[in-house]
């Protein structure tokens, strides 16, 4: 028997598609408070605050 898992977004309930939608953790500087995670469809993602964060390593070579 097949199983399939359908993600649904935490903030505003609506079925996230194959492929779409991102995972957002939250880390406290208190250790002791733990962490949480959400998941998010792209418009939720996309309205939370915050900035892109910097890929790391080297840049390509240039073709």
């Amino acid at each position: 028997m097949a199983r399939k898992t359908i993600l649904v977004c935490d903030n505003c309930s609506a079925e996230v598609g194959e492929g779409k939608g991102a995972a957002m953790r939250l880390t406290y500087t208190d250790a002791r408070r733990g962490a949480k995670a959400a998941d998010l469809c792209d418009d939720c993602a996309g309205k939370m605050p915050g900035h892109a964060a910097a890929r790391r390593g080297r840049r390509p070579k240039a073709a």
